[in-house]
């Protein structure tokens, strides 16, 4: 399964990146902002993307209008991943066409078998 995940914090994406790789069935490729993950599906085909929120460029939501309006990733499984984790942002993120929100810090061990469950 290829899996992109998208966010501007080095640390997180390698932290992130490695924790998914646990799982031997997922390939993983990340991005530091929307535009380089444009930049990179234009010749690689994500199964899933897991977008950060906030970010300084584009953020995860604009990221995800601009994929939308992509035929080719109109059905493409987003996750959002935010450090903001409360209750009523948590459910406004449900409501952009996401099939899940991962909250910040997320546990490595369990990363993968989360993205596993939200995308069923």
């Amino acid at each position: 399964m290829n899996i992109l995940y998208i966010d501007d914090e080095p640390d997180i994406r390698e932290i992130a990146e490695m924790a998914l790789e646990l799982d031997p069935q997922f390939h993983v490729r990340t991005a530091a902002s929307g535009s380089a993950a444009l930049a990179l599906i234009e010749d690689w085909m994500p199964d899933v993307a897991l977008l950060d929120v906030m970010m300084p460029e584009m953020d995860g939501p604009t990221l995800l209008t601009h994929l939308r309006q992509d035929a080719r990733f109109e059905n493409l499984p987003v996750i959002f991943v935010t450090a903001r984790a409360q209750r009523s942002e948590l459910q406004n993120f449900s409501t952009m066409d996401a099939v899940g929100v991962i909250a910040k810090p997320f546990d490595p061990m369990t990363l993968s078998s989360k993205v596993r469950e939200l995308i069923g």
